[in-house]
C-alpha cells in the first residue's frame, strides 16, 4: 500500500499541490500537517507512520517535507527500512524499492555522516586554537581574588553574620560556603 504524507510550513500556504501529486502517484491514504518542519510534534506524520505496515511505502512530494534536517530524514528512513517499509520521494525520484533508490539514499546518509564529522572536527580545532590563545571556557568564577580576601576578612569578624556578608559582597550563601567551607 502507498501511503502519502504532505506538509506545508506556514498556515497561509495551501496543501493542494502535494495531495494531488500523491494521489496521482497512487497513494491510497494521505496524511497532512500544517506545521514548520522544525516542530517535532506533527500529528499527520505520526498517523502516517502508525498506519504503515511491512511492505508498505511512505510517499512524499519532496524530501524536505518529511525531515527537519538531513540527519532526521535519514534517521526516519532508516527506521522505516528496519520495519520493512519502503520510501519514495516524487520530486527527487528516490524509491527505496529499487536498488538505484537505495544507493542514492545511502549516498545521502554517507554525506550526512561526513558533514557531522567535519563539523565535529572544525569545532574541536576551533576550541583548541582558542585555548592556545588563552581563551577560558565555562562559567566565570563567582569571586575575584580581591573579593575572596574581603570575604575572609569579613568572616573573621564574629559580629558579621553569613547573611550580612553575602549581602555586602552580592553573593549567595552557597558561594560563601564554597569559598569559605569552615569559618576561619
Amino acid at each position: 500500500m502507498l501511503i502519502g504524507y504532505a506538509r506545508v510550513s506556514a498556515l497561509d500556504q495551501t496543501l493542494a499541490l502535494q495531495p494531488d501529486a500523491l494521489t496521482a502517484a497512487g497513494c491510497e491514504k494521505i496524511f497532512t500537517d500544517k506545521a514548520s518542519g522544525s516542530q517535532t510534534d506533527r500529528p499527520g506524520l505520526s498517523d502516517a507512520l502508525w498506519q504503515l505496515r511491512k511492505g508498505d511505502t511512505l510517499v512524499v512530494w519532496r524530501l524536505d517535507r518529511l525531515g527537519r534536517t538531513l540527519e532526521h530524514l535519514i534517521e526516519t528512513i532508516r527506521h522505516l527500512e528496519s520495519q520493512g517499509i519502503h520510501f519514495k520521494s516524487l520530486q527527487e525520484q528516490i524509491d527505496t524499492t529499487t536498488s538505484g533508490g537505495k544507493l542514492v539514499f545511502h549516498v545521502f546518509g554517507a554525506l550526512a555522516e561526513f558533514e557531522r564529522d567535519l563539523i565535529r572536527e572544525r569545532t574541536h580545532a576551533g576550541l583548541q586554537a582558542a585555548r592556545a590563545r588563552g581563551r577560558l571556557f565555562g562559567r566565570p568564577k563567582a569571586l575575584t581574588p580581591r573579593k575572596i580576601e574581603q570575604l575572609r576578612t569579613l568572616a573573621k569578624d564574629d559580629q558579621n553574620t553569613v547573611t550580612e556578608i553575602c549581602q555586602t559582597l552580592g553573593i549567595s550563601k552557597a558561594t560563601y560556603y564554597r569559598y569559605l567551607p569552615e569559618k576561619e
